[in-house]
């Protein structure tokens, strides 16, 4: 197996654990909050897919899928590139909404589907090359520590959103 495969099963079954927390949940469910200040799973879920596409647009230095093929519209948000959630605070995330559960499902699939085709025609000395760094402006990263950066934030949003998915439905589907 290549290097780039690896990271494109990853990817891969980032997405299937995605697709896993969505699967049988109601709209009130996404938007339910265990506690006064806690995450919800669209916000989670949404946070991870803008997160993946935000990296996908820093490190290939090209348009974000958000913008791209205007997710945001279908989100009812604004076309900021950096409108990802990251910093949002409890408020914000109390106020967010997904329209429903296949367009949350289907901005993931789309950001998914260009990460693997990126990766994939990855070279390996373009891992080294120095890419910026959105949420920190002026400061830049190696493509290859953003990518892995990238991989570790989202599978932690995914286990906290199946965490609440947990907290709300209970363990019914983990024998999936």
């Amino acid at each position: 197996m290549k290097w780039q495969e690896l990271i494109a099963e990853t990817y891969r079954r980032m997405s299937k654990e995605y697709e896993n927390i969505l699967d049988g949940l109601t709209p009130d469910d996404l938007h339910k909050r265990p506690a006064e200040d806690a995450n919800t799973i669209s916000w989670l879920l949404w946070h991870t897919a803008r997160s993946y596409d935000r990296t996908l647009g820093d490190v290939m230095y090209g348009e974000q899928v958000w913008t791209k093929e205007k997710w945001y519209k279908k989100f009812n948000r604004s076309s900021n590139p950096n409108d990802t959630g990251y910093r949002h605070t409890f408020e914000e995330v109390g106020k967010f909404r997904v329209p429903d559960i296949n367009t949350l499902r289907d901005y993931q699939r789309a950001v998914i589907k260009a990460s693997i085709e990126y990766v994939e025609k990855l070279t390996e000395d373009e891992l080294d090359r120095e890419c910026p760094l959105s949420t920190h402006p002026g400061t830049t990263e190696s493509a290859g520590m953003r990518i892995v950066g990238n991989i570790n934030d989202c599978y932690q949003h995914l286990g906290q959103a199946a965490y609440v998915r947990g907290l709300i439905k209970g363990q019914g589907w983990l024998g999936k």
